[in-house]
C-alpha cells in the first residue's frame, strides 16, 4: 500500500455501506489495508435499492448510471457485472409540457441550447425569439457562483428555465433551478459563463470540444437492476477479508492520544489507524462534533430534498403507451408527478423478463414540497395513474404498485456549495486518517458518489504511522 506505513497492515474503519462506503472499502482493501464497514441500517446500498412487484425485477432507486465517466462501470466490471451491464433499449424521451408529450430537444447542455432552433417545438415562439437576444446582451458577470436559472435566464429568458432546464436539474437533485448552483451542478457550463460573453456561443464550444470524445451510451443499466452493484461490492469486500456488519449504527468518533481512531459502536469499541465517514451530512456532522467542529458546523447546514417513487405494474395487454423511455415534467405546468420511466421501454432486460407485464414508474417530491409527500401510499398511486391517464391515455387499472419513500435522499447543492465543501475539508485537513465521501460533496450521481470514496480512501491511505491499534472490538466501559 502506498504512503508512509511500512510495518503491519493498516486498519481502517468505513461509518456507512452506501455505495461509496462500500467502494471506499472496496478500495483500501486492494491496498492491503483491513477493513470494516460499519452501517447503521440492516441492509447496505443506501439509494440503491433491488426490489420486485408483480413477480418482475425492478430497481425501486437510482436506475441508472452516468457511463460517461468511468467510475461507476468500471467498478461494475471488477466486482463482475460486465456480462450484466446494459445501455438502455431507446434513448428517446420527452417533455410533457403545454399540454403535450413532446420530443425532448438535442443539442443542448443540462437544457441550454447552442442555437434557438435546438428548442423547437417546447417553446413558444415568444421564448425561442429571447433565445436570439443572448449574442447581443452585455456579458453576464457570474463571480465566485451564481444559480443556474438566475443567470440562464438573464442570458436566455426565463421560458428556457422552465421548460427544459428546470425538470431536467429536476430530475437529477429533486430542487430549484434557481437555487442551484451552476459551479457545483453544471461545472462545464460555469466555465463557459466566464470564458464567454454569450452562452449559447458556450454551448456550442462545449458541443465542439465533446464531438468525437463520446463512444458508446450515456447512461448504463444493470440486468437485475442498479441496485445489484453495491450487493456485489459488498460481496466482493467480504471475498477480500473485509467485515461489513450492518445493525450497527456509530454513536461516538474520537480521536486517540496516541495516534489513530476510537469508534463507538452499541456496546463495542473499535480502534482502526484511519476513519472514512460515508454518511449523509447530517450524520457526519453529528460524528465530526466532537473533534472537527467546524466541519460539523458546515455539514449541519446541507439540506436534503425527500420524494417517492412509485411503481405500478399493468396487464401488458391493457397497455399503449408512446414511444420512447418515458417523459419530465416541467413544475411550471402544474403537474404533480415530475417524470414517468417507462421500465420496460427503457430496459429490455425487464422486457425479456416480463412479456405479459408492463412496468412503470414515476416519481414525486422536490425541495420544499412536503404536502404531496404527506399523501399515503393510496394517495401518491392515485395521482400518478391520474397525470399518467392525461400524458398517455393510460387508463387500465394496475396488477400490482409499490411506493418507495426517500425521506431526506438528495443533498442539495445551493449557491456557495463549493466553498462550503471546500471549508469542510481544510477543516478535516488537521486530523490525520479522517476522511468524508458521498453525495453531500462533488456530485450526487453514482459515479460522482464512487469518485469521491476513491479520493476519501487515497486520502486515508497515506496517512499512516506505526500505531499498534487493530480494528477489534473492546467491551465498552461506558
Amino acid at each position: 500500500m502506498s504512503g508512509t506505513h511500512t510495518g503491519a497492515e493498516q486498519r481502517v474503519v468505513v461509518v456507512g455501506a452506501g455505495i461509496a462506503g462500500l467502494a471506499a472499502a472496496h478500495r483500501l482493501l486492494g491496498r492491503g489495508a483491513r477493513v470494516t464497514v460499519l452501517e447503521a441500517s440492516e441492509r447496505v446500498g443506501g439509494k440503491l435499492l433491488p426490489g420486485e412487484i408483480a413477480g418482475a425485477r425492478v430497481d425501486l432507486g437510482a436506475e441508472s448510471m452516468l457511463a460517461r465517466r468511468p467510475e461507476a462501470v468500471d467498478l461494475a466490471r471488477e466486482v463482475g457485472l460486465t456480462d450484466r451491464l446494459r445501455p438502455p433499449a431507446t434513448a428517446t424521451a420527452s417533455l410533457w409540457t403545454r399540454g403535450a408529450l413532446r420530443p425532448m430537444p438535442k443539442g443542448h447542455v443540462m437544457g441550454v441550447p447552442g442555437t434557438a432552433a435546438a428548442l423547437a417545438g417546447v417553446l413558444s415562439d415568444e421564448g425561442l425569439a429571447r433565445i436570439g437576444q443572448d449574442a447581443e446582451l452585455p456579458r453576464t458577470e457570474v463571480g465566485d457562483d451564481v444559480a443556474v436559472g438566475a443567470y440562464v435566464a438573464a442570458r436566455l429568458g426565463r421560458e428556457v428555465v422552465d421548460r427544459l432546464v428546470e425538470p431536467l436539474l429536476g430530475g437529477v437533485y429533486a430542487g430549484d433551478a434557481y437555487r442551484i448552483s451552476m459551479r457545483s451542478a453544471v461545472p462545464q457550463l460555469f466555465r463557459a459563463a466566464r470564458t464567454h460573453t454569450s452562452l449559447t456561443e458556450g454551448v456550442r464550444e462545449i458541443q465542439a470540444a465533446a464531438t468525437g470524445q463520446r463512444t458508446g451510451p450515456v447512461f448504463m443499466g444493470i440486468e437485475g437492476g442498479v441496485g445489484t452493484l453495491p450487493l456485489a461490492v459488498a460481496e466482493s469486500v467480504r471475498s477480500r477479508g473485509g467485515e461489513i456488519r450492518t445493525g450497527a449504527p456509530v454513536t461516538e468518533l474520537r480521536r486517540e492520544p496516541a495516534g489513530g481512531w476510537r469508534v463507538v459502536t452499541g456496546e463495542r469499541e473499535l480502534h482502526a489507524d484511519a476513519v472514512v465517514v460515508a454518511v449523509p451530512a447530517p450524520a457526519a456532522a453529528r460524528l465530526l462534533r466532537a473533534e472537527a467542529p467546524g466541519a460539523a458546523a458546515e455539514l449541519a447546514g446541507v439540506e436534503y430534498a425527500s420524494m417517492a417513487l412509485i411503481t405500478l405494474a399493468y396487464r401488458r395487454a391493457e397497455t399503449d403507451l408512446p414511444e420512447g423511455s418515458g417523459f419530465l415534467v416541467p413544475p411550471v405546468d402544474g403537474r404533480t408527478i415530475k417524470a414517468s420511466t417507462f421500465a420496460s421501454r427503457k430496459w429490455d432486460w425487464i422486457d425479456e423478463e416480463n412479456p405479459d407485464l408492463t412496468l412503470l414508474r414515476t416519481s414525486v417530491g422536490r425541495h420544499g414540497e412536503t404536502e404531496i409527500l404527506g399523501r399515503d401510499d393510496a394517495g401518491l398511486v392515485e395521482v400518478s395513474r391520474h397525470d399518467l391517464l392525461a400524458a398517455t391515455g393510460l387508463d387500465a387499472t394496475p396488477v400490482a404498485t409499490r411506493v418507495t419513500r426517500w425521506q431526506d435522499g438528495l443533498p442539495q447543492y445551493p449557491v456557495g456549495h463549493h466553498a462550503r465543501v471546500a471549508r469542510v475539508r481544510e477543516h478535516l485537513a488537521a486530523l490525520p486518517g479522517l476522511a468524508v465521501c458521498g453525495a453531500a460533496y462533488d456530485g450526487v450521481g453514482i459515479p460522482a458518489c464512487i469518485a469521491s470514496a476513491y479520493d476519501a480512501a487515497d486520502a486515508v491511505g497515506q496517512i499512516h504511522g506505526e500505531a499498534p491499534h487493530d480494528v477489534r472490538d473492546v467491551t465498552a466501559t461506558r
